[in-house]
């Protein structure tokens, strides 16, 4: 049963998807793509692995897999916003070498016994499941053993430290004030209640290691603005 919040995401994304890529350029002034790059050269996909982008948006994770599980893996990019895969599948037609499929679901309804990767990616999609630990469980059972992840998200930094009145101050006065340029205002304005409500590094890195796996670390990005948490089974 679809919670209100998954509906309230699902929502939000259909809403955005017609500004979402020009929007995560503009704001983040293209750094965005640095990150995920980094994200994916730490994961290390390889020719012939199977992979899974979950709440995969328009795919930025899924292609650079792609490219590189080629041509013998495969890449299942997930999402549960219908117009975010439209977006994705758009892009995928113009590919000529292409391992990749979508699926429109929630994550949490992924069947553990059929679906098993080699590896997952999510960009910007734990801090906005239902529940933040039971991502990570789910992402726990979908590995193969000794697979790996690897999370790209905001930081939630600690209270009236540098890193977090910046970005507070970024959130408020540059991000929503531009998205309301576009009639997003309120869609935008959930990012830093979301962030609130969002694990620390401390808390992420523990709760991975209780869910059982063997290696979890956090890797801080711009300052504290955003993280990685890489994980392996």
């Amino acid at each position: 049963m679809i919670t209100k919040k998954t509906k309230r995401i699902k929502n939000i994304f259909n809403k955005v998807s017609y500004k979402y890529d020009f929007l995560n350029n503009l704001l983040s002034l293209g750094l965005h793509n640095l990150w995920k790059k980094k994200l994916i050269d730490i994961l290390d996909p390889v020719d012939g692995e199977q992979w899974a982008d979950l709440c995969c948006g328009t795919g930025d994770l899924a292609f650079r897999l792609n490219d590189l599980v080629f041509p013998n893996g495969s890449v299942l990019g997930v999402d549960i916003s219908k117009e975010l895969l439209r977006i994705a599948t758009s892009r995928s037609n113009n590919l000529n070498n292409k391992v990749i499929s979508w699926l429109e679901k929630d994550i949490f309804d992924l069947d553990n016994r059929r679906y098993k990767f080699d590896g997952i990616s999510m960009s910007y999609g734990l801090r906005n499941l239902n529940n933040v630990e039971d991502g990570i469980n789910k992402i726990f059972f979908l590995l193969k053993e000794n697979g790996r992840a690897g999370l790209l998200d905001f930081n939630h930094a600690p209270n009236k430290s540098f890193a977090s009145l910046f970005q507070k101050i970024y959130l408020r006065f540059i991000v929503v004030p531009i998205s309301s340029l576009f009639n997003l205002k309120k869609e935008y304005e959930y990012i830093e209640n979301s962030i609130r409500n969002f694990p620390q590094e401390k808390q992420l890195i523990q709760i991975s290691k209780k869910i059982g796996f063997k290696e979890a670390r956090y890797i801080n990005i711009l300052g504290g603005q955003m993280g990685l948490l890489i994980l392996e089974k």
